[in-house]
């Protein structure tokens, strides 16, 4: 997690009647987050990829409206590309438009978790399962190292580094089945997920577990066996579906001694 001293998530009210859900944040998106801007993306995708990395990371918080001008200004860019990518987010059910306000970040219930998990089930564990009936060893190297990124990122307790390594992670494993639309679904489910609140991963008594988690996977599909690559999903995506309140340790991961 960063360390840096931040601005404010939320510009602060100084009315007592005023809500969360009713202000608007002037000065929103803080640290780090402006960093991620200046890679070989469109403007347009960088400014989503910070916003994405701000909510993840609970700097954006539910129910609080951001105006685009403003987050324009903290990015240092014009209001044009904020916006677009504001409307992005909204497709993916992230962030709601607003009128004659901005953008507000959608609260996410535990029904709503619910909905999704189930969604996620249906989808990514047959997924799994074929993957390792068919088999697909010339990506386990490419594989193996995206679970080292993971394992590194909750090392460090730097849950943006985590989230992008573990969406890489299973965007790639996923996008071995041949259906973009199916990577595409997965990917807006996990990123709504995320609004429930991001995992404290500080407090992590096991970080090499959510790793070797990624890698037993893994080891399951290497051996061609989609009964246990199949269980092991399903036990990490009822761990996931918990969100903060999990135990600190991924039961998907490998028992030791």
């Amino acid at each position: 997690m960063d360390t840096e001293p931040t601005d404010s998530v939320a510009a602060q009210s100084t009315s007592p009647t005023r809500t969360p859900s009713d202000s608007v944040a002037g000065d929103a998106v803080i640290g780090r987050d402006a960093g991620l801007l200046g890679e070989r993306l469109s403007l347009r995708e960088q400014v989503a990829r910070a916003v994405r990395a701000a909510l993840v990371a609970g700097r954006m918080q539910p129910g609080v409206v951001y105006s685009a001008p403003a987050l324009a200004t903290r990015f240092g860019v014009s209001a044009t590309p904020v916006r677009e990518a504001l409307l992005d987010l909204a497709k993916d059910g992230l962030v709601e438009p607003v009128r004659n306000k901005g953008f507000r970040v959608r609260s996410m219930t535990a029904a709503d978790l619910d909905d999704i998990h189930r969604l996620r089930e249906l989808l990514e564990i047959p997924t799994v399962g074929s993957l390792a009936r068919d088999g697909c060893a010339a990506e386990l190297p490419r594989l193996r190292a995206l679970a080292d990124d993971i394992a590194d990122a909750v090392s460090r307790a730097d849950v943006v580094d985590y989230v992008d390594a573990d969406d890489r992670f299973h965007a790639h494993l996923l996008g071995l089945a041949g259906n973009a639309r199916l990577v595409r679904v997965v990917a807006e489910l996990r990123a709504q997920a995320r609004l429930y609140g991001p995992r404290p991963l500080a407090e992590n008594s096991d970080p090499g577990g959510i790793g070797a988690a990624h890698h037993h996977l893994l080891d399951h599909i290497a051996a061609r066996d989609p009964d246990a690559a199949q269980e092991l999903t399903r036990r990490h995506l009822a761990w996931s579906r918990l969100g903060p309140a999990a135990p600190r340790t991924d039961p998907a991961s490998p028992e030791r001694p």
